[in-house]
């Protein structure tokens, strides 16, 4: 069964660069998270994998990837990197670097390349659902293509709820 989907920035580079991927199309509600799109595609929490765009101190914007049933430690990270302080972005602001709306942020044809950090233990899963650059769809992909393809940091950061 062929299912159709949108062809988004994201799924342009995933295409080009020659990422398997298999796309899933769900409902999404407002403020449901990953959460509701665990649920409807029937896979842990943990396995969907949020796209977060946060910024400096410096107004210097990056994308954190992290499991959906975890929070980001801004303290940790803000160590890691050398910042000051870390704060998430506005819908605006982040829509300014990644070209996405909040809810469908994908870390794949962002607007601007930006630096991009992974909770590494993303990397201990065999495959993981990630926003496809749309709400309510989901591309799932092998975790190492993020390394591969953007370049993905990993970082110890992840907090539970």
């Amino acid at each position: 069964m062929r299912i159709d989907y949108p062809v988004t920035a994201a799924v342009r580079q995933l295409r080009e660069n020659r990422v398997d991927f298999v796309p899933h199309i769900y409902t999404y509600v407002e403020h449901g998270g990953t959460r509701i799109s665990a649920e409807a595609l029937g896979v842990p929490e943990h396995q969907v994998i949020k796209t977060i765009v946060l910024q400096t101190d410096e107004k210097q914007p990056l994308i954190v990837l992290m499991h959906g049933d975890l929070e980001v430690s801004t303290k940790q990270l803000a160590r890691i990197i050398g910042a000051r302080h870390i704060e998430l972005c506005t819908a605006d602001v982040a829509r300014k670097h990644t070209g996405y709306e909040f809810g469908g942020t994908s870390p794949f044809g962002t607007r601007k390349k930006l630096p991009m950090y992974a909770e590494k233990t993303i990397f201990d899963l065999r495959r993981i659902h990630i926003n496809g650059g749309k709400r309510g769809f989901l591309v799932e992909i092998d975790p190492a293509e993020l390394k591969r393809v953007l370049g993905a940091v990993e970082v110890d950061v992840g907090l539970r709820e």
